[in-house]
């Protein structure tokens, strides 16, 4: 039944944005310098996206929290629960290790004092990121290109390009390449680098893909409750898969903005 109603849900949306962009135009425009009147075909499409996510619903939302399995190359990468707020202002990731990660909305901390901060930044805020992405596309300091649609499995995927302003987020210089399931208008892959630690050239040379699977809706938004990692080329986009994630336990909730402060035993991750 969950999944009747989602594709109900997904075909009204789709059926309501039925002015599709062709990929063609490539001009490049900041969101915080759009207005309501002149608004581009580039900001358009990553709009279009957030609106077959019901990005008003998921504003409506104080926090969401889930379960993740990551595994990559065989090898169990994450297991743990992220609780955010659904404007990413404070975020939480508790580790099965009894370990947890916590963002106040300015600093990075890890809990216990003495628990294993290897790559704790890219943690952090990596995994919370690629479950938010599709109500985050349009967020102040983005910027878009339009991109040639892609050819893949039969289907024509309409492509544009997120790239971020200088003083965004711990890596501004990161950037991503969204599709667009054709039917739905939902999002169905992002490839992306990851500059985190590295030159945006030594990154180039290794990017990867997330695509998103098995859609449900929870308060009428659609979330993927399971991702597939690939390695990705300009040559021939999304290739072999390198690993998977299981996201469950979804729930929207409320929270007190106190379990995202710093906890007593905890010690600071500085940038």
């Amino acid at each position: 039944m969950k999944k009747l109603i989602l594709l109900l849900f997904l075909t009204g949306i789709s059926s309501c944005n039925n002015n599709s962009n062709s990929g063609k135009d490539a001009s490049t425009v900041s969101q915080n310098e759009e207005t309501e009147k002149d608004i581009s075909p580039a900001v358009s499409y990553a709009q279009e996206i957030e609106q077959a996510h019901n990005k008003p619903a998921w504003e409506k939302q104080n926090a969401v929290s889930f379960d993740i399995v990551l595994n990559m190359g065989g090898n169990e990468i994450l297991n743990g629960k992220i609780t955010s707020q659904t404007n990413s202002g404070g975020i939480r990731l508790d580790r099965k290790d009894n370990s947890s990660l916590i963002f106040d909305g300015e600093q990075v901390y890890i809990s216990p004092e003495n628990a294993d901060d290897n790559r704790a930044r890219f943690h952090m805020f990596t995994w919370q990121y690629f479950f938010s992405l599709p109500f985050k596309l349009t967020d102040p300091g983005t910027n878009w290109d339009l991109l040639e649609p892609e050819v893949g499995k039969g289907e024509v995927f309409n492509r544009g390009k997120l790239s971020f302003d200088t003083e965004v987020g711990d890596s501004p210089d990161d950037w991503y390449i969204i599709y667009q399931e054709p039917n739905s208008q939902i999002l169905y892959a992002a490839a992306y680098i990851v500059t985190l630690g590295k030159e945006v050239d030594e990154a180039e040379k290794d990017p990867h893909a997330i695509v998103y699977h098995d859609y449900q809706l929870y308060e009428g938004i659609p979330i993927a409750t399971r991702w597939t990692f690939h390695n990705w080329s300009e040559e021939n986009g999304i290739e072999d898969q390198i690993g998977e994630a299981v996201i469950s336990n979804i729930k929207f909730i409320e929270v007190e903005e106190s379990i995202f402060q710093e906890p007593e035993d905890a010690r600071l991750i500085a940038k």
